[in-house]
């Protein structure tokens, strides 16, 4: 509708004369009005299939038909009339009918019945009723459409819950962290579908309590992709908080429960991380006053194991005893190198030490590994399958520590293939990054413990000292990059490493 219109009418009726009234009537300016006040536009047309090519090419907001017409009825014509125009309204005038045809056309979708022989006046009120119906409307289905987009849009999970639970909202964000389309979504149990059952009581009581009072309630929950459930493998939950609310109908249980939710996975991390490292540098203070003590003791008991180790070789015993004699030492000797190597990957990960900024050969660092560690794959079974780009791939970063982090992940594949298997090393660049995969066929890492893999300490091997991924963690952040494990129990772990190549 245009600024000087106030709506548009279309007239469908054969009789010339009748229409000409009408037009005229519906075209001046309402009563009391100025003569510049807005109007309404008047169409025309003679039957049905005139009327439907009008409202299909140029539209209009009410439609007066005559009941009776050359080529169609127009009761009949409502329908396809408001499928053309969805918002439009339809007045129908008959010059006679009995109250069930005019009961018929209102449930036909008829806004009015209008008798002939009526008033200019009656007619008017009825188009402006109709007019303003058809506006508001409109109104409404704006302000629906924005609604929608700002739902949808927006980058937090926003939900509607039924009285049973149900899903009778789902928008994009949700969709994106579930795996589900809304469609897909929509009627499904959201608790028993996508919360971990571990926090199924604390959100079933959270949304009782948003359900009948009007305060809001605020619950932080994991929210479990669908395409895990299905797979066992690839998406990983992901911890949202979320903000419930409802709007209690005359006293009641509210018909519905809003959610809110924002994904604070990352957050949570940074804050455990932050947690980690305000741990390691107290433990790092306390290392480095010790470590001179710990390692005196140790450097005189192997310097002493040594020595009684000579001491052995003189004494005129039995063979077998002394060769039981020389294993033992051996093992204390073991144990004692053991006990060094922790001290010293314990105050790597403590140490506070900047990093060298100078190009790395990925490709060729990640060659010299593998070449360094070839007796030991090969010793344990192991097929090593490289897949390393050209010498193109060079990162930004200090070689030494680089080489650091491509070590222990390479041994560690090692350690989970006791039993031969196959460890493929993939080493690629884009998107202003160098990435490395190293791939074994272990027996993997239980997924409920992936969160836990860079933790100090943490350790899923006999003997080892749960050291060596958070020095890699520790490494990877001192670069700027990013490092990654993705693990199925009984199949293997791939841990991916991206560093800056700038």
């Amino acid at each position: 509708m245009s600024t000087e219109s106030r709506g548009s009418v279309l007239i469908v009726d054969d009789n010339v004369e009748l229409t000409a009234t009408l037009e005229a009537v519906l075209a001046r300016a309402p009563p009391g009005s100025s003569p510049d006040a807005p109007h309404l536009h008047v169409m025309t047309a003679s039957n049905g299939l005139e009327a439907l090519a009008i409202a299909r090419g140029r539209g209009m907001d009410v439609a007066i038909v005559d009941v009776k017409l050359p080529d169609t009825s127009g009761v009949d014509l409502i329908q396809p009339l408001k499928e053309a125009c969805p918002f439009c309204e339809v007045v129908l005038i008959t010059g006679f009918a009995s109250m069930d045809a005019a009961l018929a056309a209102l449930r036909s979708g008829a806004f009015a019945f209008v008798l002939k022989s009526f008033h200019p006046e009656e007619l008017i009120s009825t188009v402006e009723q109709a007019v303003t119906k058809v506006f508001l409307k409109r109104e409404r289905e704006e302000l629906e459409r924005r609604y929608r987009a700002v739902v949808q849009l927006t980058d937090v999970l926003a939900i509607a819950l039924d009285a049973d639970g149900t899903v009778a909202l789902f928008n994009r964000k949700a969709s994106e962290l579930s795996g589900v389309t809304e469609g897909q979504a929509v009627g499904r149990d959201f608790v028993a579908s996508w919360i971990s059952e571990t926090d199924r009581p604390r959100i079933v009581q959270a949304i009782g309590d948003a359900r009948r009072g009007t305060r809001a309630v605020d619950v932080e929950t994991d929210f479990m992709p669908t395409l895990a459930a299905d797979d066992g493998a690839g998406a990983r939950p992901r911890r949202v908080r979320w903000h419930l609310s409802s709007a209690p109908q005359g006293g009641g249980e509210a018909d519905l429960v809003y959610g809110i939710g924002i994904d604070v996975t990352d957050r949570r991390l940074l804050e455990r991380r932050a947690a980690d490292a305000e741990a390691l540098s107290a433990m790092g203070t306390l290392a480095l006053n010790l470590a001179h003590e710990i390692r005196n003791p140790l450097n005189a008991a192997v310097l002493q194991l040594h020595l009684l180790d000579k001491n052995l070789q003189k004494l005129s015993i039995d063979a077998s005893v002394l060769a039981a004699l020389h294993q033992r030492t051996q093992i204390v000797g073991d144990e004692i190198g053991r006990l060094n190597r922790l001290l010293t990957e314990f105050l790597e990960l403590t140490r506070p030490r900047g990093i060298a900024r100078e190009p790395v050969h990925v490709a060729r660092l990640v060659d010299d590994v593998l070449d360094l560690e070839r007796d030991t794959a090969e010793g344990a079974g192991v097929r090593v399958v490289r897949e390393i780009a050209p010498d193109g791939c060079v990162a930004m970063g200090d070689r030494e520590k680089l080489k650091q982090v491509v070590i222990n992940l390479v041994v560690n594949a090692l350690e989970a293939m006791r039993s031969g298997g196959t460890l493929t090393v993939r080493v690629g660049c884009g998107n202003g990054n160098v990435s490395m995969a190293i791939a074994d066929t272990g027996v993997g890492i239980e997924t409920a413990l992936l969160g836990t893999v860079f933790d100090p300490f943490f350790t899923t091997k006999e003997g080892g000292t749960g050291l060596g991924l958070s020095i890699v963690r520790k490494i990877v952040d001192q670069h700027g990059g990013q490092v990654r494990v993705d693990s199925v129990r009984g199949t293997g772990t791939t841990v991916t490493v991206e560093i800056p190549s700038r």
